[in-house]
């Protein structure tokens, strides 16, 4: 997901929306982007408690360590695809915003069926879920497309600029979700077995 993360960022058309919450964090206020994306994943843990309640568990609290292991690794994979040149042309930025939704879509699939911990925001996520009994999939297209929108909005309040927020934010906005659906298709349609994104 990181990967996927670092490739929106090389295509020069806006960060990906899991990320454009703290990257407007360091934009507006200066905050390492890693720490703002540990802060940023501590407010959503406490989402999911408001939400849970006694549903909330370690698992849950578990997603703290992972945020700060998260953030790291943005910062590493932004990194190691520094030798990949920046995008020169809208043709290139999109082949690297494809990369970056189906790298992301992909990554989210790889953990969230195994039940292991998930990512705070896929935490918030499945919460959601759960609790108003919503497909992921759904939830993680309405949830994207908020954070864009209170990404888009503090920006021009406090910048007068769209900052992070780009056309590639709104692609991968609308595209994650869906390019998980296909993912979880083609898995079921190979394999025969069902994938349950709720399950926490």
């Amino acid at each position: 997901m990181t990967i996927g993360i670092a490739f929106s960022i090389k295509s020069n058309l806006g960060i990906s929306p899991v990320s454009t919450i703290p990257y407007t964090m360091t934009v507006i206020w200066g905050v390492e982007i890693g720490i703002a994306t540990i802060i940023f994943h501590c407010i959503l843990v406490l989402i999911q408690y408001i939400l849970l309640q006694d549903r909330f568990g370690m698992k849950n609290l578990s997603q703290i360590p992972v945020g700060i292991i998260f953030g790291f690794f943005t910062s590493f994979s932004v990194y190691i695809l520094s030798f990949i040149p920046e995008s020169t042309s809208f043709l290139i930025s999109l082949i690297y915003m494809i990369i970056s939704i189906f790298t992301i879509a992909f990554g989210i699939f790889l953990y969230l069926p195994p039940n292991l911990i998930p990512l705070a925001g896929e935490g918030a996520m499945q919460a959601v879920s759960i609790v108003f009994n919503r497909k992921f999939s759904n939830v993680k297209i309405g949830f994207d497309v908020t954070m864009v929108v209170i990404s888009a909005i503090t920006c021009l309040f406090f910048i007068h600029s769209l900052g992070s927020v780009g056309l590639g934010t709104i692609i991968s906005a609308i595209f994650v979700g869906m390019a998980l659906k296909l993912i979880v298709k083609l898995y079921t349609s190979v394999t025969g077995k069902t994938v349950d994104l709720k399950s926490m």
